[in-house]
């Protein structure tokens, strides 16, 4: 585990939280009002949630977790960022939407919930989080361990094929990067301005322009081999698995074609990739 390199991507995140949430204006208010960010996918993982309780590992700012207790469950979101989890709480008071923010590294909270003895019904993972995590097979222990018999985690993920095209379209990124740190020297970037009006349906605004972060980050490429072997051994049983040949949100090229759904497929006259996949896994009863 590289809890270094966690803490030089938590100072990375807050710099760039504070950028992506510089374009999202009044969300408060679109979530009041019954608005929602996720995505069909997102509901399909994790079934029925009403009254179920949910924790949603790395949750950035917010909107999805509160998105999932406007439906009824009770959340519990974990985020490594301060900036992230400080937004958060705010965005669940002017929503008027109750729910819990937790701000840690994610393998600790596993280790204080498991000592505690808190379980969840629904571990909920989405978008972005498994590039953040420096041991995938921790990870997966940690989630069956705050899994209560009979539940289940949902996971909607960036497809790692997907991931190793630049958004230029060029292949810059390996697939097998065997737990290794891979770093462009570059911070995280603003991908709500370069996604604009799919992550903000409800009204992007300008904000900071010409985000640059000043603090590089780090990822950790884990294929789908890795994720569904990690949560098997684990002692989870996978009961769905599916591929999609669009991202959700946000573009994943420039020349990306938008189609129903503010969903972005791959530029016309290129053969199709994987972009998406997701996976439901359940803890034996």
């Amino acid at each position: 585990m590289r809890k270094d390199i966690h803490e030089t991507n938590r100072l990375s995140w807050n710099l760039a939280t504070a950028a992506h949430n510089s374009h999202k204006g009044d969300q408060a208010k679109f979530l009041r009002e019954g608005g929602s960010t996720l995505f069909p996918e997102d509901l399909e993982m994790l079934g029925d949630i009403v009254g179920k309780r949910v924790v949603h590992l790395q949750c950035n700012a917010g909107p999805d977790s509160l998105s999932l207790a406007a439906l009824g469950a009770i959340v519990t979101g974990v985020d490594i960022s301060d900036e992230a989890i400080d937004y958060a709480r705010r965005l669940s008071a002017d929503s008027r939407i109750p729910a819990e923010f937790v701000r840690s590294d994610v393998y600790d909270w596993f280790d204080e919930a498991i000592a505690r003895g808190d379980q969840f019904d629904r571990v909920f993972v989405s978008y972005g989080a498994l590039i953040w995590l420096s041991d995938i097979r921790g990870w997966a222990e940690g989630v069956a361990g705050v899994l209560a018999p009979g539940g289940a985690i949902g996971l909607v993920e960036f497809h790692p094929v997907g991931l190793m095209y630049n958004e230029k379209g060029e292949r810059d990124w390996p697939y097998f990067s065997h737990g290794e740190p891979q770093s462009d020297g570059e911070g995280i970037g603003d991908y709500v301005a370069f996604s604009g009006d799919g992550l903000v349906p409800w009204g992007y605004e300008e904000g900071v322009t010409d985000f640059v972060n000043p603090i590089p980050s780090s990822e950790f490429l884990w294929g789908i081999g890795d994720v569904v072997t990690a949560l098997i051994d684990a002692g989870l049983v996978l009961e769905t698995l599916r591929e999609y040949p669009y991202s959700n949100g946000t573009p994943r090229m420039v020349d990306s074609v938008e189609g129903p759904g503010r969903r972005f497929y791959v530029p016309e006259g290129q053969p199709n990739l994987p972009q998406l996949y997701a996976l439901r896994a359940r803890k034996p009863a």
